[in-house]
């Protein structure tokens, strides 16, 4: 099924407002993980799905992580976890995740993450690989750690890559239930704790031919991770909305005090939707032409607008943000997380500093 944009933003706002209004505090103070959002994003068909031409699938998933953070920032950054594992498994060459896994990630009958933090941080000279493969029959056995992965549950799939040798890398999806693969929930953070983070760790875990993305995944990963990217800058951008709207709301409050503030939410507004404008024509670009350097500078330029945007919130909230429980505190927390999702600002700046 195919929605018209009338349709897709119609059902989209129902489904933010039945399943994602009414637990965003349960998401932020209780660890409450919006899995029924997430599987109604497939089930209501607002999940791209094929034959969209990939531009087009590009431009619908960036609006649905955009609409969704300005509500909530943990779910959408769910929501870039789930989209990031079905661009890796559109990008391979697999036809049984393409013909049975994909409709299924497609549909929400089955939830995925992304796993390349660390691998992403390898490519960037950052780190080693926490994962080791050695070939054995129909497929890899794969030993090691990863430190953190987001959005999984049992019956889940997330993406790997490990090392083989050391010319070698392999990409796989690995479902939550394989045998040897145990997880330990992470929830101590300062924000986003209802995002399903768990450590994993591989003791000989089996992973079967079929659920190999690619075997040469040095060439894989430089082939998705534009759009990997991509799909982060929208999270900033409705965190942005959101406090550009709050600021809006408390312009009248104590005498109008805060116009005397440095940043003003129109001004904020105006740089938020130049960016905006940007992104989307970037996005509208054949796949090949979506440059790294580019996906890089945009991110770059919206997590540094988010940050201003959150702490200009703080500022016009006054006490009242300050309280535990309050949207602009929380949005803060959420800007402070996206600053920190790999790859984090200081790795973007060591990328766009050592062209």
């Amino acid at each position: 099924m195919i929605l018209n944009d009338t349709e897709h933003g119609k059902l989209l706002n129902q489904l933010i407002q039945r399943s994602l209004k009414p637990v965003v505090h349960k998401i932020d103070a209780e660890a409450y993980y919006p899995e029924e959002y997430l599987t109604g994003l497939g089930r209501t068909g607002l999940l791209p799905a094929r034959p969209m031409p990939e531009a087009d699938i590009r431009a619908v998933q960036l609006s649905l992580v955009e609409q969704t953070a300005r509500t909530c920032m943990t779910t959408a950054f769910n929501l870039w976890c789930h989209l990031a594992a079905m661009t890796y498994v559109r990008a391979s060459g697999n036809s049984f995740l393409q013909n049975d896994i994909l409709p299924l990630l497609e549909t929400g009958r089955m939830l995925g993450a992304t796993g390349l933090s660390n691998p992403m941080k390898y490519y960037a000279c950052l780190e080693s690989l926490c994962l080791k493969a050695r070939k054995s029959g129909d497929g890899y056995i794969v030993t090691g750690k990863l430190p953190s992965v987001s959005n999984l549950g049992p019956d889940h799939v997330f993406g790997i890559v490990a090392e083989a040798d050391e010319h070698t890398r392999v990409m796989a999806l690995v479902p939550c239930s394989s045998p040897g693969l145990s997880l330990k929930e992470k929830s101590n953070y300062l924000g986003l704790n209802g995002s399903a983070t768990f450590m994993c760790e591989f003791n000989e875990v089996h992973v079967p031919e079929r659920w190999i993305l690619s075997e040469q995944a040095d060439e894989f990963v430089f082939g998705v991770r534009s759009q990997f990217l991509l799909y982060q800058i929208p999270l900033g951008l409705g965190v942005t909305a959101a406090a550009v709207r709050s600021m809006k709301k408390l312009k009248n409050r104590q005498n109008g005090c805060s116009r005397f503030l440095r940043d003003q939410p129109e001004q904020l507004e105006e740089e938020w939707q130049l960016l905006r404008e940007e992104l989307y024509r970037f996005a509208a670009r054949p796949e090949q032409e979506l440059a790294w350097d580019e996906a890089v500078r945009i991110r770059l330029e919206v997590v540094y607008l988010t940050l201003r945007a959150v702490q200009s919130g703080m500022l016009h909230a006054g006490s009242a943000g300050y309280m535990q429980s309050s949207s602009a505190s929380r949005r803060l927390r959420e800007a402070y997380f996206m600053a920190n999702l790999t790859p984090t600002v200081k790795h973007l700046e060591k990328m766009r500093q050592s062209r």
